[in-house]
């Protein structure tokens, strides 16, 4: 039997990058979601990291669940709430 995690449990991470207009748009949901659901959440600019860039500049935004990349270039409201549990 699988236990579910408490929303608050989870941590979302948004990789982005300074100049992103689809980077804006995800914080904002992730904000709006996280705020919420009382989930914490950080962002990371992928220019920081050249293994970032080589891996999500075609991607970004990227949103990460746990560890776990969840969604890329836009963040479904519903789906990340449904990620969350809420």
């Amino acid at each position: 039997m699988r236990l579910s995690r408490r929303a608050e449990e989870h941590v979302i991470t948004l990789l982005s990058r300074p100049g992103c207009h689809l980077c804006e748009d995800a914080r904002e949901v992730i904000a709006r979601v996280a705020g919420e659901l009382g989930v914490s959440w950080t962002e990371r600019d992928i220019t920081a990291s050249q293994d970032d860039l080589r891996e999500y500049a075609d991607m970004i935004p990227v949103t990460f669940v746990d560890g776990v990349q969840h969604d890329f270039w836009r963040v479904d409201e519903r789906r990340l709430r449904k990620a969350l549990g809420g």
